[in-house]
């Protein structure tokens, strides 16, 4: 590419900050910053929230924002720091300086900042490992993700640190090794990567000296996306596909929310790796109403409403959202009871013993209407009765 084209194509980079359109600073935000975390070689800030109910055994999201975003602006945007605050789990959101990066991306093209132990990826590591320590984080349940330049990074992060994290989501960006300098990212960019899966194993491979159980990865992408080129989401299926050792063609394949995802699952039925293609979405991540009839962030730039919500199909796919703070079992139980099936069972049951509290277990919450988790998605017919029953106070 000419540098024309090369310079042409930095200006429409993502941009976006923490200002509204008059330049007054945007809704307060509940990150807070920590310094003082380690030697940061890569010179990133630290900034995280904590709610104040962690789960039992409390986890912890990583999130990378995107080009031109801060942590604050896309966490407004995504709706991490609702998501943590429902679930219980811990966020930890770096934010990149433009004294690293003139656009403040992530550097995830840069081999001297995707190594383990060294650079922005240090740093991140570095940062995990103190909110680790402070709030006694279970080491088994760190997940990352990021979107564009930081869905890229979370790509580095899951080939670089699998030993750290379970499970990782890619919005919008790259696999991982694909560029090894700011000409080679802009190409991949506006045209994917051609690499055999095999070769795109190996990058990951090659990354660490793991031998255990490799990351699951959700990897999410619009299909009208013109700044990375949607071929750079099949690479990285491709990728984790061959690290995990799995065949190209998907297992599964339907539509959710009315875009099309494909899975891909082990000998013991989990799903080790997902993909959402958003049917006409641009550059950016996705948001729509939440399976709970809930939204999580909020529109803007790079921010797209598409009629799911990225954020918390992607807590899910992380084993979050089972994990609600509700001090209302019988509110719990409505949201669990959402089978046709299991609803007709415990209103027969609630009927013979006239259950006030029985009856409320089998109402829709809120709505007057099945989940649309129900609507989308069989589930465990016995396990919902029994569940119900017990929070109806039927069973023991």
């Amino acid at each position: 590419m000419s540098l024309v084209n090369n310079v042409e194509f930095l200006r429409h980079l993502p941009r976006l900050n923490a200002f509204n359109s008059l330049g007054a600073p945007a809704a307060p935000t509940p990150l807070v910053e920590t310094t003082g975390f380690g030697s940061n070689p890569g010179a990133l800030k630290m900034f995280s929230f904590v709610p104040a109910q962690l789960a039992r055994t409390p986890a912890l999201v990583v999130v990378l924002h995107g080009c031109g975003q801060t942590a604050a602006s896309y966490d407004l945007g995504a709706g991490w720091s609702r998501l943590a605050k429902r679930y219980g789990f811990a966020l930890l959101m770096p934010e990149q300086q433009a004294s690293n990066n003139a656009n403040t991306c992530f550097n995830w093209f840069n081999p001297d900042d995707v190594a383990r132990g060294h650079g922005e990826a240090c740093s991140i590591r570095q940062m995990i490992a103190q909110i680790v320590s402070a709030h006694g984080i279970d080491p088994r349940r760190i997940y990352v993700t990021g979107l564009s330049a930081g869905g890229a990074m979370a790509a580095a992060m899951l080939a670089t640190y699998p030993d750290v994290f379970s499970a990782g989501a890619v919005i919008a960006g790259l696999p991982f090794g694909v560029a090894t300098n700011l000409r080679e990212a802009l190409h991949a960019m506006m045209h994917g990567s051609a690499l055999p899966e095999a070769s795109l194993g190996e990058f990951v491979r090659k990354a660490s000296k793991h031998k255990g159980t490799w990351p699951r990865i959700s990897v999410w992408h619009g299909s009208a996306d013109r700044t990375v080129h949607p071929g750079n989401a099949d690479a990285i299926i491709r990728q984790w596909l061959d690290v995990h050792g799995l065949p190209l063609t998907a297992m599964s394949k339907a539509d959710v929310d009315g875009h099309p995802r494909e899975v891909w699952w082990n000998a013991d039925g989990e799903t080790l790796v997902e993909s959402y293609t958003i049917n006409d979405m641009a550059h950016g991540a996705p948001l729509g109403l939440a399976d709970n009839d809930e939204r999580y962030g909020v529109e803007g730039a790079f921010l797209i409403e598409a009629g799911i919500s990225s954020s918390y199909h992607i807590a899910t796919f992380f084993g979050l959202t089972g994990r609600v703070h509700q001090s209302n079992e019988v509110q719990a139980a409505n949201e669990i009871v959402a089978d046709e099936t299991a609803r007709s069972a415990v209103k027969r049951i609630a009927k013979d013993t006239n259950n006030k509290e029985a009856k409320s277990a089998v109402s829709p919450a809120r709505s007057g209407r099945p989940s649309r988790a129900a609507r989308r998605r069989g589930i465990d017919v016995g396990s919902v009765i029994t569940r119900a029953l017990t929070a109806a106070g039927l069973m023991k």
